[in-house]
């Protein structure tokens, strides 16, 4: 159970890694444009342009690494490093990806990002996306080891 969550969780994080990679590479899929982009995965009001590519390489980046904790997490990749660093990250990630669901659902976050698609995807996918991702992480975790 715990590798297929594992895996799980390394696959989704790494396909939300190479869309941000396409991003910053100029693609605008799966919209049609880039002002198209800028409202579902921006959702700023006023927003012109899409986020620079190099903000779109980092989080590409950040996911990317984020992705092939639960892989060392559940053994399936040898970890070269003490086992309470890859559990004091995995603490770290899951307390980023449930308080980026929480802010999903905040006034605040919601009044800076309030342009559509973004704010109905943002409260029915994005939001509960991180909730679940989470979740995982938190369930690899609590299973005792590394």
């Amino acid at each position: 159970m715990i590798t297929l969550l594992a895996v799980a969780l390394w696959a989704v994080l790494a396909a939300i890694a190479v869309l941000h990679a396409t991003w910053g590479l100029g693609s605008h899929w799966p919209c049609e444009g880039e002002e198209s982009l800028v409202r579902t995965v921006r959702g700023t009001p006023g927003a012109k342009r899409m986020y620079p590519p190099s903000a779109c390489f980092t989080v590409a980046a950040m996911l990317a690494g984020v992705s092939a904790w639960p892989l060392f997490a559940a053994d399936l990749l040898p970890p070269a490093w003490p086992s309470w660093l890859t559990r004091l990250a995995g603490a770290v990630i899951a307390a980023v990806f449930v308080v980026r669901g929480i802010a999903g659902y905040m006034p605040a976050w919601r009044r800076q990002h309030s342009a559509e698609p973004f704010a109905t995807l943002d409260r029915r996918i994005y939001a509960p996306l991180c909730f679940v991702l989470g979740a995982g992480f938190i369930t690899i975790l609590l299973r005792g080891s590394p």
